[in-house]
Order: C-alpha cells, then structure tokens, then sequence
C-alpha cells in the first residue's frame, strides 16, 4: 500500500510592493507588446523613484499588462496622466541603452496608421531585437544629440549611366552625401549591398551595415552605433529605412523601383513612401536611384515636385524581329559573332527551366493535365511532368489530334543554352539563374546567359548584350509590367562596353529601342501615364487590397458599400469585387484619390479592431502593394 503524501497548501504569490513613484514626471507613456490588435493604443505606467535615472524615451521596459509581462518602449515622460483607473508601475528597464528616438517613434506610428497597422508590428520590423551581452559591453559616451537645424532639403532622382557598375556610381553619391553628414543608404538584397561595400571599403570609407545576413548580436551592436555616432555611413536593406541616424542629412534609395523594397509581412509598408514621411519630419535629403523611374515617381517628376537628373548618352541598340517564335532572328546572328571577336556576349531570357510549356507540334493544342495543370519538360530527354499534380507522362499524345509530337514552346534558360551553343560552337557556355547565380564572368569571349536579376557582372563591359524574346517581359498579366521591363532592359543594357551593341529581339516598332538609344525612356512613361489617368489606375489613386475568407467576402463588400451611402467612407471610393483568388479566400480591391486615403485608412483599421474584439479572424490588408 502506498504511502499516502502530505498535503501542501497552495501559496498564495503576491507582488512585491514598489516604491515611490519619480518626484519629476512620474508618468510614462508607453507602446506595449500587447500581441492583440486591438489593443494598440499607448497605455501610461508609474516611474518608480529607483529606474528615474533611466526612463527615457527610446527605453525598452518590461511592464505588467493583464496578468503577465510584456516588453514596452517608451515613448515620453509625462507629469500627468491619461489614465483615470489605478495605475501600474514599470517592472524593469531592459536596457539602459535607448534604441528610439521621439522622431523615429513618430514615424513609426505614421507608417501604422498609413497602413492600417498595429504599431507594435512596425517596431518588430524598425528596431532589431535586443541582445544583452551587447547591451553590457556597448558605451554611449561620444553620442551625441540629433541636431534641429533645418535646411533646404530637395528630393531627387538620379538616373544611372551605362558602361559603369551602378553601384560604384552611387558610392559617389554617399561620398557626396558624407560631406553634409550621415547618410543612410537602403538596397533591395544582400548581394547589392555586397557590390556597395565592397566599393565603399575600395574608398577607405567606414560604414555600419544593417541587414539580415549579419549575425544578430553584430546588426544590434551596428544599430546602437548608428544611433549614437554623430558622422557616420549606415547601409542595410528594408527595415533601415526607420534607422535614426544620428546627425542624418542624406537618404539614399538604391533601385528604387525593385519589387525587394516592398515589405511583403504586416503592415506591408515600401522604402520610398516612407522616405518621403522622414523627408516631412526631418527635414533630409532624399535621393532615389535607379535606371527607370517607378510610376509614383514618374508622376512627381512629371509634376515638377521630383527633380529628374540624367546624362545625354546614345547606345548603339538595334532590334530584330522574330516571325516564326524562333529564339535567335536571322540578321542577329552576324551581330553575334562580330560581338564575340571582341569579348563575351551577354544573352537575357526571360524564364528558368528547360520547357515552361509544350505544344502539339501538329495541331498547336496546349498540353495539360486532367487536372487543368500544364505540362513541362525538365530536360531534353525527361518526360513531360504536371506543374500541379506532379503527374509523369511517358507516353504523352494530344488530347485532340491523338498524335505524339511535342513542340516546346515556353523555352527555360537551359534550353535556350542547347540552342544558342550550337548555334555558336566552339566558345564556353555559362548559365546564371536560380540557385547557381554567378557573380561575375571574365573579360572573355564567351557565351553568358542569364534570367532576370541574375545577370554576372563583367569587368570592363559585354561587348554585346542580346535580350531574346524581348516582347514576353512586356507581357505580364501585372500592371507592373512595363515598369519592371523597362528597369530591366535599361539595366541588362547598361552592362555593355563603349564599343558594345544592345541586340534585341522586339517588333521594330516598340517604343523601347527608340528609348535604349537615347538612353530616355520619359515617352513610354508618359504614355503609360495618360493611359492609368483614364482608367484611374495608381499612381493617381491608392489601392487597398483585402483578402477575406470567401463566405464572409460578399457581406463585406456590400457593407463597404453601404458604408459609402452613409457618407462613412469618401464617395471617391470605389469597390472591385469581391473575386475568387484561392481556397476559401476572396479578394476586394478598394481605389481612392490621395485625398480619401487616411480616411479609408483610419475605417479598415477600425474595421480590423472590431474583429478583434469579436475574436474573429484577421482580414489580410496591403495598402499600395507592389501587385494586385
């Protein structure tokens, strides 16, 4: 039999009693991880007289919220406050060292409420965690205070040349940034923020790096610098865009228009838009880089509020027109081999893969699945494959003919390669894309292809540049289409040397050899303008995109609309949908003018509170998404 055990009585665990509160303000007002949505509001807590030293704004604190602890920054010392109930007592400071400022705190909350955010999810994004065996070996004691001078602060794209790497182009425009203060730069990706670096370190100019390729301890130690040095250099990606730079005049945005500077996780925010809310509160310097201006900033230039810098050059381009879906016109081949005489050839296409897509060579039917999913081809001797199902079809015959004659007609890079190699035998073929993206290739005649974005770099220029089947980048079901196709011939184009050719294989009549000549593509984009003007397309209207579940869509969008009626919502609104996207989900699409926006803005915010607070699920929000 067992021993029976003795009873415990249960303890009852109370809270060790604080102190007084500080003499001179005694309230805090802080931002609180409170990890519901509707709970976004800062909330006020007591100083006790023992942290009165160290309660400052910019402070990460551990506050008692509900019955747990949770993580606080502080966002002002106040000598009253708000709150008409009992007031709770900070825990603890979590780190002497502060990691805001009151502007970059004012920023953040802008960007929550431009979005439709929480603000808590902004500072996840805009500060880097914290790492203590940092906190105890970092010292403060040359910072020194952002400064209030303010200055004429224009704002600028520069355009960059060819023939040069664009990234020693805008180590320049650091180094004159360098002259007037700090200067922050923000690049779409790590290996851009490589090629800078290594430029920079070429100048002997010392710079703080912020990204997420650093280990952590190394970007928050990085971060605290940038915020206490008064004449620094700070690159990173993203999230630096919120970094507050102590003594910052200048911001750089590298490739403005690349898809990489859009925040794909909540809130959704982008690099340039919140440029231009620091430019309103700091009054700073902003320059946007790139080879092609985005549409929202095409339309400022095209206003006169966006000064456009560019340099006069004039490319040797010449366009080849394919008739029959061959991958190389006939004239273009002379073009070729006189490039490789010289040097490598550099040659785009626009897919990865070997058969994006197969044919019957008989009757032109689309292979597929019995699921609907089409057919590819891995290699030249695999067998068909669904891209959906995975099905493998080793004896494919068409659905109508019977017939089993395949024709690939959606070419990958790889057989794109077959082609080209023999078409030229005798000189080296090198493939960049996907997971084997070479960097850099040597100044040697050689065959180089390579997929959007993954194009090496060759020291002293291409000696020709070939963009192969140049009308299927155009032809994107996205309206950032053309944006993206024009940034990447001007870019691919750039890479040739002062003797090189551009060689592209486009109808002669398409705007975009006439541009890559003058080396100007502002009649495409005005074009493209007048055209979103009349259809009211961004960047004349903002969009919100909402994605709720199917069964709630419909009701949604009927409330919207009725919203709308009731004079809630700005009658500028309009309301696409809802559509189908996925299982389950269905999309609306909201367009408004600029002055509609923060009302829009501040409804689904509220929208988004009172499903929290019915515990329902969240609706996904992007305000001005990069795609629709």
């Amino acid at each position: 039999m067992a021993t029976p055990r003795l009873f415990r009585l249960k303890a009852e665990v109370v809270a060790r009693p604080r102190g007084e509160a500080a003499k001179i303000l005694p309230f805090a007002r802080i931002w609180v991880d409170t990890g519901v949505f509707h709970l976004d509001a800062p909330f006020d807590y007591a100083v006790p007289e023992e942290l009165d030293d160290v309660i400052a704004t910019g402070i990460r604190v551990q506050v008692p919220f509900g019955n747990r602890e949770v993580e606080g920054i502080v966002i002002e010392r106040c000598a009253e406050s708000q709150t008409s109930g009992r007031i709770r007592h900070i825990t603890k400071a979590l780190s002497p060292h502060p990691v805001a400022t009151s502007k970059s705190l004012t920023l953040i909350h802008e960007v929550a409420v431009r979005w439709a955010s929480n603000t808590f999810d902004v500072i996840r994004l805009a500060i880097p965690p914290r790492v203590a065996s940092v906190d105890k070996i970092f010292s403060a004691t040359d910072s020194q205070e952002n400064s209030d001078l303010q200055f004429d602060a224009p704002s600028s794209f520069v355009a960059f040349d060819p023939y040069e790497n664009p990234a020693k182009q805008v180590v320049a425009l650091i180094a004159d940034g360098y002259k007037k203060g700090s200067v922050l730069l923000v690049a779409p990706d790590e290996r851009d923020l490589d090629q800078i670096c290594a430029f920079l370190e070429s100048q002997h100019l010392s710079y703080l790096r912020l990204d997420s390729s650093l280990p952590r301890a190394q970007r928050y130690s990085n971060y605290l610098h940038a915020l206490h040095t008064s004449h620094c250099i700070v690159l990173g990606a993203r999230s630096a865009i919120f970094t507050p730079v102590a003594g910052l005049r200048t911001i750089i945005v590298y490739k403005e228009s690349s898809h990489e500077h859009y925040e794909q996780r909540s809130p959704g925010f982008n690099v340039r838009d919140i440029a231009g809310l620091r430019r309103g509160l700091e009054s700073l310097e902003i320059v946007y880089t790139g080879y092609v201006p985005s549409m929202e900033l095409s339309l400022l230039i095209d206003n006169k509020t966006l000064h456009f810098i560019n340099h006069a050059h004039r490319l040797n381009v010449k366009s080849f027109s394919s008739e029959d879906g061959t991958l190389l016109p006939g004239r273009i081949f002379t073009e070729i081999r006189k490039a490789l005489s010289r040097g490598p050839v550099l040659f785009l296409v626009p897919r990865k893969g070997y058969g994006n897509a197969l044919l019957c060579a008989h009757c032109k039917n689309l292979a597929q699945c019995a699921c609907g999913g089409r057919l590819i081809v891995g290699s030249k001797s695999s067998p068909p494959v669904c891209t959906v199902c995975s099905s493998v079809f080793y004896d494919w015959s068409c659905s109508w003919c019977n017939r089993q004659k395949p024709y690939i007609a959606g070419r990958g890079i790889e057989r794109a390669g077959e082609e080209i190699s023999r078409a030229f035998s005798g000189f080296p073929l090198i493939l960049s894309y996907g997971d084997v993206i070479k960097p850099s290739v040597s100044n040697l005649p050689s065959l180089v292809l390579a997929t959007p974005g993954a194009a090496p770099h060759c020291e002293g220029g291409y000696s020709a540049v070939a963009l192969l089947e140049g009308i299927n980048f155009f032809s994107h079901p996205d309206l950032r289409a053309q944006e993206r196709a024009r940034e990447l011939f001007f870019e691919t184009a750039a890479m040739i040397d002062a003797k090189g050719s551009v060689l592209v294989s486009i109808p002669d009549a398409h705007p975009v050899t006439a541009a890559l000549t003058q080396w100007n593509p502002g009649v495409m984009i005005r074009r493209e303008l007048e055209e979103r003007k009349e259809v009211g397309l961004p960047p004349f209207v903002h969009c919100i995109l909402i994605t709720a579940p199917i069964a709630e869509s419909t009701q949604l969008a009927n409330g919207l609309r009725k919203s709308i009626a009731d004079s809630r919502l700005p009658t500028s609104l309009k309301i696409l949908g809802p559509t189908p996207v996925q299982k389950d989900q269905a999309k609306i699409m909201l367009y408004v003018d600029d002055n509609g926006l923060s009302q829009v803005s501040a409804f689904v915010h509220e929208l988004q509170r009172r499903r929290s607070i019915a515990k329902k699920q969240l609706l996904s929000m992007r305000v001005d998404p990069y795609s629709f």
